[in-house]
């Protein structure tokens, strides 16, 4: 099993939401997204999952991490509602965490084998946008990654957005799934060391 976090916070003081909205509206940002969840196992928390068009993205498999066990799910053919990290210990294939705050703290400072290997790094350099709601960081998250893993990558840069792949410190990181995102965050990007 690989599990790979992957978010895209601000600049200067690691928001990744206000209320609940994303502060920004880069396209190619969202599109890097869904390109490298596409097909995949995706955690997400409630409002995340509320965040995906109709409550879904096409082609993947869906497990909602909420402790509301009457929570309805859009298409429960292929979405799970989970009530811990612990229902996913014996998952055997691939782990898409896509957010938001708690569930990124949660897998990055919780269980060793289901702490992500892959981190993608997508940070924002423009301007926040006025949205109602109170803010939310990931700094826990990124204190996380930058003791405990090491860049790997350039800075894929393309509209205001610089990402890298971040791999955990002394981990095995299956190549395979490094390789597919890395050709992913190539697409049309400008590279920086």
């Amino acid at each position: 099993m690989t599990v790979i976090a992957m978010w895209c916070r601000h600049c200067d003081d690691d928001i990744i939401g206000i209320g609940k909205n994303i502060p920004w509206n880069v396209p190619s940002d969202a599109k890097h997204f869904l390109d490298v969840v596409k097909e995949q196992t995706i955690v997400c928390g409630r409002l995340t999952y509320e965040s995906f068009p109709n409550r879904t993205i096409e082609g993947c498999q869906i497990y909602v991490l909420s402790s509301d066990v009457a929570y309805e799910l859009s298409n429960p053919a292929y979405h799970a509602l989970i009530s811990s990290q612990k229902e996913l210990a014996d998952f055997e294939g691939d782990l898409y965490i896509a957010g938001g705050a708690s569930v990124y703290s949660l897998f990055m400072t919780g269980k060793e084998k289901l702490k992500p290997q892959i981190v993608v790094d997508c940070i924002y350099y423009g301007d926040l946008q006025k949205s109602e709601g109170e803010p939310i960081s990931i700094s826990d998250s990124v204190a996380v990654l930058q003791k405990n893993y090491r860049r790997i990558s350039p800075f894929y840069c393309q509209d205001n957005v610089k990402s890298a792949i971040w791999i955990k410190k002394g981990d095995f990181v299956e190549q395979s799934v490094l390789k597919r995102i890395v050709a992913i965050l190539e697409q049309n990007a400008e590279l920086q060391w």
